[in-house]
């Protein structure tokens, strides 16, 4: 099950939309006009055509997986006492006092950009039921940070 503000589950079902009705009708064009150019045996064109529409199809499928898995979260029944899902996280590393925000999201919601980090990242993991004023030592790939909770607010 995957957990995910209706805002990204609505982004979800606009992709598949577009992907079924713009991209697909693409792909099969794009065979056709390769099948056009005659012997299938050796032609380069109509096997990448096929490839590209296979990969295609697995994302479709895999979007409405995701899509059939989801449960929305509801934010106003939301607390801000310990870090969760959906939780905007103030946070400071304790070696070299830099602050940052991350809002704790669904995998298919994360975007590094705009501070969206998947509940499956070791900070989200070590920052899970957390509360303001705690401090963290928390395991990533290129060692341990130490961070203290800052502030916790809901996510948008």
């Amino acid at each position: 099950m995957a957990y995910m503000s209706q805002d990204g589950y609505d982004k979800l079902v606009a992709e598949v939309r577009r992907l079924e009705s713009v991209e697909r009708p693409k792909a099969s064009a794009a065979i056709a006009e390769a099948a056009d150019k005659g012997d299938l045996s050796e032609n380069s064109e109509y096997d990448a055509a096929k490839e590209a529409q296979a990969q295609l199809e697995a994302k479709i499928n895999e979007l409405k997986l995701t899509i059939a898995q989801a449960k929305i979260v509801d934010t106003s029944r939301l607390k801000t006492d310990e870090v969760q899902i959906m939780s905007k996280v103030k946070i400071t590393n304790l070696q070299n006092k830099k602050q940052m925000t991350y809002t704790i999201v669904s995998e298919s919601e994360a975007n590094l950009k705009l501070g969206k980090i998947s509940i499956k990242t070791p900070i989200a993991q070590g920052l899970l039921n957390k509360k303001v004023g705690e401090e963290v030592e928390i395991k990533i790939p290129r060692g341990t940070i130490h961070v203290r909770i800052d502030e916790i607010s809901i996510g948008e």
